[in-house]
């Protein structure tokens, strides 16, 4: 998050006033704490398409061998339609919109004209657990350390299977892999995005057991801090 932004939110504005003191301009921060010690804090839970939306993002050519990033190669039969295409950003100078999980960088998410797109690293065969970025990196620092070729992901790919071998069968060679292999479980525990939506089933296709008709489903009210702000005594 850049610093401009959060000076943005800490930052009393004149838009924005406290009803028994209008005299008084608040920040966004202080509105957002107000309104929620009024009404309540709704937690909602991200859908598939949020996550994805949230993730770091990168932008990339799509070869004839996939998508090329930090030296791992990610590749889809999805992507067979747009090799070597124009992307149609032309600010981004014809790439394509590359969304990537720095916590699991077993796959990436491509955006294309027909949605999303899910491209698997070519060498997750090798790879006996999940790994994270920093795995990534501090396999590749192994690697160069042991004069082998750290631009070769069949090479770092052989270190980092050996890293997260060693992980799982016991005590590691040096401290500096020790925390990270560590922190590698930890974050493969404890990083559980949500599955992206599967669309509905066209009429006739679902079938109910019995003959029994599924139950209506009555969604839940979504707060709307808007119309609750209007109820206030001014």
């Amino acid at each position: 998050m850049s610093g401009s932004f959060v000076e943005w939110q800490a930052r009393p504005h004149d838009a924005l006033r406290d009803p028994y003191f209008p005299r008084r301009s608040v920040s966004p921060n202080d509105k957002y704490a107000a309104l929620v010690a009024a009404a309540g804090y709704l937690p909602l839970t991200l859908s598939g398409e949020d996550y994805l939306e949230l993730l770091p993002v990168t932008w990339r050519a799509i070869n004839d061998y996939g998508i090329r990033l930090d030296y791992r190669t990610y590749d889809s039969p999805e992507l067979g339609r747009w090799r070597r295409q124009h992307s149609g950003v032309t600010a981004k100078r014809g790439l394509w919109e590359v969304h990537c999980d720095p916590y699991d960088l077993s796959q990436v998410f491509v955006r294309t004209p027909d949605g999303w797109v899910t491209a698997p690293w070519t060498h997750l065969p090798m790879i006996c657990a999940p790994f994270a970025d920093f795995t990534w990196r501090h396999a590749r620092k192994l690697a160069a350390q042991a004069g082998r070729d750290d631009t070769s992901e069949t090479e770092v790919a052989r270190v980092l299977d050996e890293l997260l071998t060693r992980a799982e069968a016991g005590p590691q060679a040096d401290k500096a892999s020790a925390r990270t292999a560590a922190r590698t479980r930890v974050a493969a525990a404890a990083h559980r995005p949500p599955q992206l939506e599967i669309p509905a089933a066209e009429p006739g296709e679902q079938d109910e057991p019995d003959g029994q008709q599924p139950a209506p489903v009555i969604p839940l009210g979504i707060f709307d801090a808007r119309r609750e702000a209007d109820r206030w005594p001014y």
